[in-house]
C-alpha cells in the first residue's frame, strides 16, 4: 500500500500538487487501514487527507538543504534499474 509514497523534497522539477495529494492519500490509507472508507467514515477520511496535504505543503516549503536538487528522470531510471535487478523484470 505505501509503495506509492515517494520522496517529494529536493527534486527538479518540484513535487506537484497531484504528487503531494497522492502521497497524502496513501498515508491516510495506511494509517486508517482503509483503502476506501465506509460511508460512515468517509468525511473523517477526506478531512484527514486534506489536512495531511496541507501539512506536507508546509513541510516542503519550510525544508532547506545545501544539496543540489535531484533530477526526477534520473532517479526514476535508477529505480527501474533496481527493480529490474531485484525482480528480474526488464523495465519494471
Amino acid at each position: 500500500m505505501c509503495r506509492n509514497i515517494r520522496t517529494l523534497f529536493n527534486f527538479e522539477p518540484p513535487a506537484t500538487d497531484d504528487e503531494i495529494a497522492a502521497a497524502s492519500l496513501q498515508f491516510v490509507r495506511k494509517i486508517s487501514g482503509f483503502n476506501k472508507p465506509s460511508k460512515a467514515n468517509e468525511a473523517a477520511f477526506e478531512t484527514a487527507t486534506r489536512e495531511v496535504i496541507a501539512v506536507v505543503h508546509r513541510l516542503l516549503d519550510s525544508l532547506e538543504t545545501a544539496a543540489p536538487p535531484k533530477d526526477r528522470e534520473a532517479e526514476a531510471a535508477k529505480a527501474r534499474e533496481r527493480n529490474a535487478r531485484r525482480f528480474g523484470t526488464p523495465g519494471a
